[in-house]
């Protein structure tokens, strides 16, 4: 028998939702074992790490999480001895743990560290102090004896003095280092140098917005850049490097078709790793990822492997590969691939999914006003319930946050959670997302808050024009700049009937005001300069214009929020509430920007099932 839309009953209970994916963060190689990070939502999303052979390494209260330039990023690195290092999220210092004892500090107490990278028995870092102004970061290299934990002068400062550093990478003879920096004008997927530095001289490398260079012998070293709008990987051997550059492109595939990097929000992406005989894997993205090794004489083959969306090359070992990320077909995971014999090992995760309960992503484009919108769309899917023939289904639009970020079409139970019950999931990647190239990313410059909601509206309206959603039926919901453009859809009327927004941006002067270091200047790239542009900040923030918003919202914050505070929620709300509009605010105590604890995500997924149903008209079967 049929049920209507919303109404079927699912196995995905948020409970399930909560437990279904932990978040994987990185893996290495260690001796005869494979270790990797794990968050446990269980324990307020607590980063461990652990081994293949079923041991946890870091046992609570340790957490294992980097809050340099605000979101972190290589918090964990391991040795050959099976000692662990890690930056412990309660006091940001870098700590050591040998296989059997008990962590103790390597750092001094203060300043903050991530990006760990440990190279020829020698631990570099990214470190972030915050207690100066300006604050000062720097790449130091840590002592791993413990003679720093008390005295910073044991400390050796390999450069410092740019606003952002990312990535240092030690020469195999250890006397030289390669890193990325930039500025705080700029974000680092609009500029960022290439440096290398003898302890003596250092020499700049013309790059445009270089990522994660790699050592290849005492003589060549590649990086990734995109000076033709994609990302691509070169070969810059270092013999008397000139100003105007002498790098190659590495693969005869490189151009125009596919990115290998993102936007450097976090410490610990890597995109590609050289191989000791010269070959190179690295992750190429168009919408979707396609991992590749390329030979030295640029020619280039796929590897057929689940992992296809924000895969990480995190480590090598002779033919083998480690790779994590996301999936279409399984769930999050680990796989170890030898790129010789194509076997493909499951190291962590990736349970596969059943296609039954788990519809496949279609990736769908649509015109909008300023060109192709790409986004995936997720149809109803129960292999145990159909609705009436003259139904059609209500939809939920994502909308990610960033704005410089991207989806994949991957496998989720936290999309099946919709899908099962009869809500469609259409996930976009509005102008401005990364994985499309510079021009699509730069789509959204001057114009946040208007090429994001013009696409978002196209991509929803194209799906209902083709007759797979009620057009009557479809939501919006998105978190931090993805809630801003919730907000900004229902500001600008007529597509979408009601709006989730968690910890969205509600005000921009009050962000500006507000916003930590990395982002300081982002928002001028995105808007415009203040004060000369304070009228378009006014104008284009959803609480100048809430008078505009007549359908109904949730609002969810996290109390501890430092990228966007609650009083970014909670002025919306005091608004929405004196105009009678319908809405609900919850805070959640203890979360950041981001919700981690299992108990937060439950409460929040029954939030908005059980809202979505009062708007639209249907009864949760659970």
């Amino acid at each position: 028998m049929s049920s209507p839309f919303g109404s079927w009953t699912s196995p995905f209970s948020p409970a399930a939702i909560a437990a279904a994916s932990p978040r994987i963060d990185g893996a290495a190689f260690v001796a005869d074992e494979i270790w990797w990070g794990e968050s446990v939502p269980a324990e307020g999303g607590r980063l461990t790490v652990r081994s293949s052979t079923g041991i946890e390494l870091l046992p609570s209260p340790w957490n294992a999480r980097s809050r340099v330039h605000e979101y972190g990023g290589g918090a964990w690195t391991a040795d050959a001895d099976g000692t662990l290092y890690f930056v412990d999220a309660r006091d940001q210092r870098v700590h050591r743990l040998p296989r059997g004892g008990v962590p103790a500090a390597l750092t001094p107490e203060g300043p903050a560290h991530g990006g760990l990278r440990l190279q020829q028995g020698r631990l570099l870092a990214v470190r972030e102090d915050l207690s100066v102004d300006p604050h000062q970061r720097a790449i130091v290299e840590i002592p791993t004896d413990g003679s720093a934990a008390d005295d910073a002068t044991q400390v050796r400062v390999i450069v410092q003095g740019e606003a952002f550093y990312a990535h240092p990478a030690l020469s195999p003879d250890g006397s030289r280092v390669a890193w990325v920096e930039w500025s705080g004008e700029r974000m680092p997927w609009q500029h960022a140098a290439l440096v290398l530095s003898d302890g003596s001289r250092r020499t700049d490398l013309p790059t445009r917005a270089a990522l994660q260079p790699e050592w290849v012998g005492e003589d060549e070293i590649i990086y990734a850049d995109d000076p033709s709008g994609r990302w691509s990987l070169y070969r810059q051997p270092l013999a008397g490097v000139q100003p105007n550059g002498t790098a190659e492109p590495i693969s005869d595939a490189d151009g125009d078709d596919a990115d290998t990097g993102y936007g450097l929000w976090v410490l610990g992406n890597r995109w590609y790793r050289p191989l000791d005989d010269g070959r190179v894997v690295a992750v190429r993205t168009n919408g979707r990822d396609e991992v590749v090794v390329s030979a030295r004489d640029g020619s280039t083959r796929s590897i057929p492997v689940p992992a296809d969306g924000h895969v990480s090359v995190d480590d090598v070992s002779g033919s083998r590969v480690l790779l994590s990320g996301n999936s279409s077909t399984t769930a999050p995971g680990v796989w170890c691939v030898d790129v010789d014999t194509g076997d493909v090992e499951v190291v962590a995760g990736a349970t596969p999914v059943d296609p039954a309960w788990m519809p496949a992503a279609s990736e769908i484009v649509v015109e909008g006003m300023r060109g192709p919108v790409h986004a995936f769309a997720y149809p109803p899917v129960n292999p145990t319930a159909s609705a009436p023939d003259d139904q059609r289904p209500p939809y939920l639009v994502l909308v990610h946050g960033g704005p410089t970020a991207h989806v994949t079409g991957a496998a989720s139970a936290a999309i099946a959670f919709w899908t099962s019950r009869g809500v469609g999931v259409l996930d976009v990647n509005y102008g401005g997302s990364s994985g499309y190239g510079r021009a699509y990313r730069e789509r959204l410059d001057g114009e946040w808050g208007v090429v994001d909601v013009d696409d978002v509206v196209a991509a929803a309206r194209g799906l209902a024009d083709v007759g797979l959603a009620d057009p009557d039926r479809i939501a919006i919901r998105g978190g931090s700049a993805g809630g801003w453009t919730v907000l900004s859809a229902l500001v600008r009327g007529g597509t979408f009937a009601a709006g989730i927004s968690r910890y969205g941006v509600t005000d921009l002067r009050m962000l500006s005001e507000h916003s930590h270091d990395f982002e300081a200047h982002y928002i001028e790239g995105l808007v415009g300069p203040l004060p000369e542009a304070e009228a378009l900040y006014v104008d284009r923030s959803p609480l100048t214009h809430v008078d505009r918003i007549d359908v109904p919202v949730l609002l969810m914050q996290g109390a501890e929020d430092r990228v966007v505070p609650p009083s970014q929620s909670e002025a919306i709300r005091d608004a929405l509430r004196q105009r009678g509009v319908e809405h609900d605010y919850v805070l959640y105590p203890g979360e950041g920007h981001g919700f981690r604890s299992s108990e937060t995500i439950i409460d929040a997924l029954e939030r908005e099932l059980a809202f979505l149903g009062r708007v639209f008209g249907f009864t949760p079967a659970n």
